[in-house]
Formats: C-alpha cells, sequence, structure tokens
C-alpha cells in the first residue's frame, strides 16, 4: 500500500518555476538522506546535456554526503561535478561554543549579534566538512546562507577560513530574502566549479571488512580515534559473513548535532571513540547501518499496528482499511 503511489517521483516547482522532484529523501542520520536515483535520472534526462541538476545529501557532509558517494554513487554509477556545501553563521557559531538552541524559543544574543571569536571557532567544523569533501576527489563550493542578522565581516571571515581549508569558492547567497536573484553569484560559482577537473574515489573498497569500512569512515569522516563493539554488535558481524552481507556499504546511524557520536561534542573534536551497539541490515536496499551511541531509528509500535489492517483491493486498486 504505502509503495502504491510512493513508487511514482513527485514533480513539484518552486514560486520561480523551477521543477523539483520530491521522492524518497530519508533523514541521514538514520538512513542515507538522499533523493532516489530514480528522480536524479529523470530530472538529468529533462535538463539535457547543457543544464545542471542539483541533489541533495542532507545532514552534512560527515554524513549525508558521505553516503550519497559511497552508497548512491555506487548503484547509480553517477558522480557529481561539483558539492555544494552550505553554512549558516548562527551553525558555526553554535559549534564555536554558543548556547544551546531551543526550538519555538528566541535565539540567544550570540547568534544575532557581531561575534566573530565565537564564529572562527566554529569553522572548524566547516574546515573539517570542506576537507571531507575534498577527500573523495570532487570541487568544492561553500554557499553562506545569509539571514538578516549576520554582518558583512561574519560573512567575510566565513569566505576566508573557507577558502583557506581548500574549497573552491564560498559565496553569500541571499536566496532567503531574495529568492532566486539572492543566489545567482553562488549559480555562477558552482558553473564555474563543474568545469574544473575531478579525481572521484570512494572512500573505501566493499572487499573490506566491515569493520574496517566502519573504522575507515570514523577516522576520516568523523575525526575519531577508533571504535568500540557491543557484543551484540559483534554477533551480527559475524551473523553478516556468514551470510555474505559483509560486502555491502556501510550507512551510519548517528546523530547529526556533532560530527562524533555525542550531540555535545561540538566543532572538529579528535580522540574520542565511537561505540557500535547494534548492526542492522537493509539488505533489499543494499547497506548494513550500524547504530551509534544512542541513536534511535524508528519509535515504539503498539501490539497490533494498524498497518495490519490496510491492503489494496486487487480488484479496485483502492486502498482500503485506513478507516
Amino acid at each position: 500500500m504505502l509503495m502504491k503511489d510512493a513508487i511514482f517521483p513527485n514533480l513539484m516547482q518552486t514560486l520561480e518555476g523551477t521543477p523539483a522532484f520530491v521522492h524518497a529523501g530519508p533523514f541521514a542520520n538514520i538512513a542515507h538522506g538522499n533523493s532516489s536515483i530514480v528522480a536524479d535520472q529523470l530530472a538529468l534526462k529533462l535538463v539535457g546535456p547543457d543544464g545542471y541538476v542539483i541533489t541533495e545529501s542532507g545532514f552534512g557532509a560527515d554524513i549525508g554526503m558521505e553516503k550519497f558517494f559511497n552508497i548512491k554513487c555506487r548503484y547509480s554509477g553517477l558522480v557529481p561535478n561539483c558539492v555544494v556545501l552550505v553554512a549558516t553563521i548562527r551553525a558555526l557559531k553554535m559549534h564555536g561554543g554558543g548556547p544551546k538552541v531551543t526550538a519555538g524559543q528566541p535565539l540567544a544574543p550570540a547568534y544575532t549579534e557581531e561575534n566573530l571569536p565565537m564564529l572562527e571557532r566554529g569553522c572548524a567544523n566547516l574546515s573539517k566538512m570542506i576537507q571531507n569533501a575534498k577527500r573523495f576527489g570532487i570541487p568544492v563550493v561553500v554557499a553562506v546562507n545569509r539571514f538578516h542578522h549576520d554582518t558583512t565581516a561574519e560573512i567575510d571571515l566565513v569566505r576566508k577560513l573557507a577558502m583557506q581549508s581548500g574549497a573552491q569558492d564560498a559565496v553569500m547567497a541571499n536566496h532567503w530574502a531574495e529568492g532566486g536573484a539572492g543566489a545567482v553569484d553562488l549559480g555562477k560559482a558552482v558553473i564555474k566549479a563543474c568545469e574544473l577537473p575531478a579525481k572521484f574515489q570512494f572512500l573505501y573498497p566493499l572487499e573490506m571488512s566491515i569493520k574496517e569500512k566502519i573504522e575507515t569512515i570514523v577516522r576520516e569522516m568523523y575525526g575519531g580515534a577508533g571504535v568500540e563493539y557491543s557484543p551484540e554488535a559483534e554477533k551480527k558481524i559475524a551473523l553478516y559473513n556468514r551470510l555474505g552481507f559483509d560486502k555491502l556499504p556501510i550507512c551510519m546511524a548517528k546523530t547529526h548535532l556533532s560530527l562524533s557520536h555525542d550531540p555535545a561534542l561540538k566543532g572538529a573534536p579528535t580522540g574520542f571513540t565511537v561505540p557500535v551497539r547494534d548492526i542492522r541490515a537493509s539488505v533489499g536496499a543494499g547497506f548494513l547501518y550500524p547504530l551509534l551511541g544512542t541513536m534511535s531509528t524508528m519509535p515504539g509500535l503498539s501490539t497490533r499496528p494498524g498497518y495490519y489492517e490496510i491492503d489494496i483491493d486487487p480488484k479496485t486498486n483502492r486502498i482500503v482499511g485506513l478507516s
């Protein structure tokens, strides 16, 4: 019943008429965080050889982007010409030691007033994200997503530090206020970066063991020092080795609030050890997903979930049992 309509990409458009496919984009903290391969293929066909397709790999270059390259690009055979890293001043200040942000509550003055020292500290996180992207051999453009309280000095600082960290360009984008007109410079920077040569490479070969792949991600993407496996995780590794699932790519389930498994570790932490409490298999989708720390994938269901009563009438092709 779920797949009856969900299998078809949903063609939408922006207020300015730009087409957008919305199709199968789960959160990257528990899945791969990317839209479907089918949506990308449709978009590429429609724009033609001279067009540009932007596809999202959400939740940072430590989660969504890493999974985009190591999982999605393996199965699709598609390789992007440019990585666009989106950054905001307020998020970088949080990584620089800013106070906790609570949904629905006003932002603290640290986020609405100029604070260059805090911002500079937080740019360590952006620098690590840029290095992560460059690890795959693709040019990187940083989009500084501007909000009305961001100052020129703050934007200039982020641009400078991004360029020093290896970004091909770093451009302020003001589409929040101006729509498409506010992102023209960003678009030009992306077009320029797409013309550069790329030397794409995966982070790990599938022939690596399950542990080697996990530890490569922790070391290269997160900056961690090591991995601890629970007895349950060790049992699952032995099971997947026996069943032949050990050659699948890895889809880490971890917090999006830190490069580490711990939401409280901001900036670009190092030296931490990542706990793997369990490893589960999505064999149809084609990956294994380790659960890091206390990360949860799904809320609990009732003893008899409602989906038991829902089906498709084979004669009418209509969904029944929703009432």
